[in-house]
This record gives structure tokens, C-alpha cells and sequence, in this order.
């Protein structure tokens, strides 16, 4: 558990995220044994992903932020 989170629940919580919100998510835990450390840290590299493909990018201002001209 983490908090009242059962670590076993982290596999259904990304497949449900996937399906409903229709991308493509790569998860790879390298290592860790502890599956409360585990979960923390994929939590964690997904909210940083998540974050840096939702942000604006000062670069690409006045442009869709997709390769295929639409979200």
C-alpha cells in the first residue's frame, strides 16, 4: 500500500488512463525491488511527462503542438 493506494492497482490505474484517454504510454521500471518505491517513481516520471507534453512551448508560439496539425 501506499497511503490507501494498493500497489497493485498501478497496472489497471495506467490501462484505464490509456483507453479512455486514447494515447500511447511506455512505462519501463528498470529497477526496485519495493513495489511501494516502484510506484512512486513511475507516478512521478509520468506527472513530469504529462506536464511536459501539456505545456506551451515558447518555441512553437502561434503553431498546434502536434505532428498531425490537431488535438
Amino acid at each position: 500500500m501506499v497511503g490507501g493506494f494498493d500497489t497493485q492497482l498501478t497496472y489497471e490505474f495506467f490501462q484505464g488512463f490509456v483507453n479512455h484517454a486514447l494515447v500511447t504510454l511506455h512505462i519501463d521500471n528498470l529497477r526496485g525491488d519495493n513495489a511501494h518505491h516502484q510506484c512512486e517513481t513511475v507516478f512521478k516520471a509520468f506527472g513530469r511527462a504529462l506536464r511536459m507534453a501539456a505545456e506551451l512551448d515558447a518555441r512553437a508560439a502561434g503553431t498546434i503542438p502536434s505532428t498531425k496539425g490537431s488535438l
